[in-house]
C-alpha cells in the first residue's frame, strides 16, 4: 500500500462511452498519470456496473461497497460507468476499452454477462489487469485476468431450509430475474435446502422475469411485483428473490401482503428502498461481491495479483445468510449445523434444479 495518495470518485452514466464523456467528469482529464500532491502516482480502479448500476441496492451495490472500501484503506482513484438495459456485447467491450484507454488500470467488470468483452479486451491491453465478478463458468484467460464466482447454491441451500422452517402454508416460492443458469443455481440450492429441512414443504415452480437476450428481469421493480403477487396467489407464504433491482418490486408486494420475502446478494433489511416493510424480511442470502472486488484491488495495489479465478463458498464466507431483523434467531443453531455439514462435505449442494 502506497502512503499519501488521494481518492477521487467520479461516476459515469452508461451513455458516457466517449473519450470526451470521460473527460468532462470532475474537471479532469480520465486518461494519463494521476498522482497526490507530492506526484506520486496514484493505483486507478476502473469499474463496469452491470445492469441497474450503483442504487440496485443488491449485487451492483455490493460491488460498489467492496470499491469504496478500496478508495478508504487503499487510497485509490476509481471511475465507475453503468450498462444499459438489452444492450449488445459491443457496448460492453466499449465501456471496458474506454476504462483501459484512459489510464484506468486495473479494471473491473461487473456480471458475468461482461466476460466475453472483458476476456476480448484484455487481449488488446496486456498491461491492464482485469477483474470480471461472477466469470462464467468460473473461467477466465490470460495472464492478465483474473475473476470471481461464488457457490450460490450453498448460501440459497441456508436461506430454503429458512423459508421451509418458517413457511405455515407448506409453500415457498422462488423469483429470478432472468433464466440463465447462474439464477437457476440460486433456485437449485433454494429448493434442496428447503427440502433437506422440511421434507414435506412444497417448492412452486421458479418464476423468471425475462429470457435471454432481455436482461430487463434484474432491473425492473414493476415485473417484481407481478411475479410476486402471482406466487402469493399459489398460497407461497416465503418468497425468495434473485433478481437484482426488480427484487425490490417483490419484497414490497411481499411485505405488504404480510408474508415473508428473502432478499439477495446485499442483506437487504438494512436498504431505504425497502424500509417500509423491513420486519417482513426474514434473511438475505448475502454473497459477498464486495470482499472479491476489495480483495483484487488490494491484490494489484500491493502487486500480488494473480491470474485465474477464486471460488467464495461457505468456507470461506464469501456466501452466507444474513440474521438483521432478529427473524432467524430461533432457527440459527438448524441453519448453522447445515452449514456445518456442507462445509464438511456432508451434504453436497445441487448446481442444477432437479
Amino acid at each position: 500500500m502506497r502512503r499519501g495518495l488521494k481518492i477521487t470518485l467520479v461516476t459515469v452514466t452508461g451513455a458516457a462511452l466517449t473519450l470526451g464523456g470521460a473527460s468532462a467528469c470532475g474537471g479532469k482529464k480520465a486518461g494519463g498519470d494521476s498522482g497526490d500532491d507530492n506526484g506520486k502516482k496514484t493505483l486507478k480502479v476502473g469499474l463496469a456496473f452491470d445492469i441497474g448500476g450503483r442504487g440496485d441496492q443488491s449485487f451492483n451495490d455490493s460491488a460498489a461497497a467492496g470499491l469504496a472500501k478500496a478508495e478508504k484503506d487503499l487510497h485509490v482513484t476509481t471511475k465507475e460507468i453503468s450498462a444499459q438495459p438489452d444492450e449488445p456485447d459491443s457496448d460492453k467491450e466499449s465501456r471496458l476499452r474506454l476504462l483501459a484507454s484512459t489510464g484506468y488500470n486495473p479494471v473491473i467488470g461487473v456480471g458475468f454477462s461482461y466476460t466475453a468483452s472483458l476476456l476480448k479486451v484484455a487481449k488488446a491491453f496486456p498491461n491492464t489487469k482485469f477483474f470480471i465478478v461472477d466469470a462464467d463458468g468460473c473461467k477466465v484467460e490470460g495472464a492478465n485476468v483474473a475473476g470471481s464466482c461464488f457457490s450460490e447454491e450453498q448460501g440459497s441451500f441456508l436461506v430454503g431450509a429458512a423459508a421451509a422452517l418458517k413457511s405455515k402454508t407448506g409453500k415457498i416460492g422462488f423469483i429470478g430475474g432472468v433464466d440463465v443458469p447462474l439464477i437457476q443455481k440460486f433456485f437449485a440450492g433454494y429448493e434442496a435446502g428447503a427440502k433437506k429441512a422440511k421434507p414435506g414443504i412444497t417448492v412452486l415452480p421458479p418464476k423468471y422475469l425475462t429470457e435471454p437476450p432481455n436482461f430487463n428481469g434484474f432491473k425492473d421493480t414493476g415485473l417484481g411485483n407481478e411475479a410476486a403477487k402471482g406466487q402469493l396467489d399459489k398460497g407461497a407464504d416465503v418468497i425468495y428473490h434473485a433478481a437484482g433491482g426488480a427484487g425490490i418490486g417483490v419484497i414490497k408486494t411481499v411485505g405488504a401482503a404480510g408474508k415473508w420475502a428473502i432478499g439477495v446478494d446485499s442483506d437487504q433489511y438494512n436498504q431505504p428502498a425497502v424500509a417500509d416493510v423491513k420486519s417482513h424480511i426474514l434473511t438475505s442470502m448475502v454473497k459477498h461481491v464486495d470482499l472479491s472486488v476489495f480483495n483484487f484491488v488490494e491484490s494489484v495495489a500491493k502487486n500480488q495479483f494473480k491470474p485465474g479465478t477464486v471460488q467464495y463458498n461457505l468456507q470461506n464466507d464469501g456466501v452466507g445468510y444474513a440474521t438483521s431483523g432478529g427473524n432467524v434467531d430461533d432457527i440459527k443453531t438448524k441453519l448453522d449445523d447445515l452449514k456445518a455439514q456442507i462445509v464438511a462435505g456432508k451434504i453436497t449442494v445441487p448446481t442444477k434444479p432437479q
